[in-house]
């Protein structure tokens, strides 16, 4: 095989889109080119011996914040014992900052930005000349039209066992500082019955599982509309085979229109990921964050109040000019709105991002290492943001694991983080480790903290009780194998 085509994907269950992207725009090159993707925590040597067994002339690694490191292994052993294999890298993590990174240091060239039509065009002269001069070439953006969809090659495995990447547009006309996606212009739509085409033909084939990558879906109502139409004629022609979809949604854009049809999806078929990262008013304009937080949560109640769509709302705790205090109202009032998951989330500095301007006046100190988080600020030092991270962690065990549903409203109170804190302050006293708890363990813990707080015994069993969590131990009811099915297909569209 001439090309190779490679990543280290965070889960078995997470196909590259963007490979799939690079292989459907080859163009001549397509038929020497292949698809070989691995998994994080794969040993480097068995990750070379499989790529060199194909023996490829180039191999083109996909590199992302969460596989850098073990990508930077990878490419140092592969040019050790194969020196004559040309290396390229690109994706997100070497698209800037690529003069001080040691991975861009040991391949032989990286394309930064987009790579649908560069990608190819540095393949064909690498192997046919004029030999390239540049070690890093600056990915062209194309039309959207020249750009060939690359549905078709997910796999009858991909589709069968994995989640399905899509996307009906890319960039976002926001600004957000510790995003990305803050460096796009605007947002650019691919040829909506083009793409319908194609969702189609996933359909066809059996997909049920479709997880939107836009990062503003919601921005372009009417083809917003179109799109969910598309998901409501399939549940409505087959509601014994549902589909499931995922969207990201624009937190204080939610016309009426899009209301209602929202309000037509059934339980278990629609999950909104929704980023509300700050509710202080002071340090959304710090980080050039445009939201109406009047709008964002009333359109957050609705969502609880009157769909069925699964709700998944970030937060971001560790951003510019925020102290715990004010993390703190964000937090509870986002409880008091009723998402069904708040994902907790630690500042990084993602390579390239406009974030890094605050890194003096805010006293902004961030680990060197990937993922780069936070690890103080001028407003929360390094053991507050330490606790931060446990109660995230801890916050993910028991409240958006969904095992705890009941017990998790008396763990909050009336008071959800100062309550949550607590308790997790607590936890690590008792376990001093965050990771590797079974199940029996976290809820014995769970009960005696009830009871540390003036519950009595047989009130925190029979809360417990109430929840999976307090049934894991009793073989005598275990939940029916396919009782919980949607909601586990929904919190696999969130992985």
């Amino acid at each position: 095989m001439t090309i190779l085509l490679s990543t280290l994907n965070a889960r078995y269950a997470h196909a590259s889109l963007g490979l799939r992207y690079l292989l459907a725009n080859m163009g001549e090159l397509q038929a020497q080119t292949a698809l070989m993707e691995f998994v994080i925590g794969a040993k480097t040597t068995e990750v070379v011996e499989r790529l060199l067994a194909r023996q490829p002339r180039i191999v083109g690694f996909g590199v992302y914040i969460w596989n850098v490191e073990e990508t930077a292994k990878v490419v140092a052993m592969l040019k050790r014992v194969a020196p004559e294999v040309t290396v390229v890298l690109g994706g997100p993590e070497v698209s800037y900052e690529t003069d001080k990174q040691e991975i861009v240091r040991l391949a032989d060239y990286t394309v930064t930005g987009w790579g649908d039509v560069s990608f190819p065009k540095l393949c064909g002269e690498i192997l046919h000349g004029p030999k390239p001069l540049m070690k890093v070439h600056a990915g062209v953006q194309p039309p959207m039209a020249d750009i060939a969809l690359p549905y078709s090659l997910y796999s009858n495995e991909d589709i069968a066992h994995r989640t399905l990447y899509v996307e009906a547009s890319r960039g976002c006309p926001f600004k957000c500082e510790f995003c990305l996606s803050s460096l796009d212009k605007t947002a650019w739509p691919f040829d909506l019955d083009t793409f319908l085409a194609e969702m189609e033909g996933l359909y066809q084939r059996g997909a049920r599982l479709f997880k939107f990558v836009d990062r503003t879906f919601n921005l372009n109502v009417k083809t917003s509309q179109r799109i969910m139409q598309f998901f409501l004629d399939k549940l409505a022609a087959h509601p014994d085979d549902p589909v499931y979809a995922h969207f990201e949604l624009v937190p204080d854009h939610l016309p009426e229109g899009l209301k209602a049809t929202i309000a037509q999806f059934p339980p278990g078929a629609l999950q909104f990921e929704i980023g509300i990262q700050s509710f202080n008013p002071e340090v959304q304009s710090l980080v050039s964050r445009r939201q109406d937080n009047v709008k964002a949560a009333d359109n957050i109640r609705w969502l609880h109040e009157y769909s069925h769509a699964h709700l998944h709302v970030d937060l971001i705790a560790g951003l510019p000019g925020e102290d715990v205090a004010s993390f703190a109202r964000g937090f509870d009032k986002l409880v008091e709105l009723g998402p069904h998951e708040i994902q907790f989330g630690i500042l990084k500095r993602l390579r390239g991002t406009p974030i890094i301007r605050h890194t003096e006046p805010f006293g902004m100190v961030f680990d060197p290492y990937p993922p780069y988080t936070v690890l103080a600020t001028d407003r929360i030092d390094f053991a507050t943001m330490q606790r931060l991270v446990r109660f995230a962690r801890y916050w993910d065990l028991v409240a958006n694991s969904g095992r705890f549903a009941h017990t998790v409203n008396t763990l909050l109170g009336d008071a959800p983080f100062a309550n949550f804190m607590a308790f997790s302050d607590w936890m690590y006293t008792r376990l001093d480790a965050t990771h590797r708890i079974a199940l029996d363990r976290l809820a014995k813990l769970v009960q005696e903290w009830l009871q540390l707080q003036g519950m009595g015994e047989d009130a925190a069993k029979a809360l417990l009780a109430s929840d999976y969590a307090g049934k894991v131990d009793k073989s005598t009811d275990k939940q029916k194998p396919g009782a919980a099915a949607p909601e586990r297909q929904v919190r696999h569209l969130a992985a």
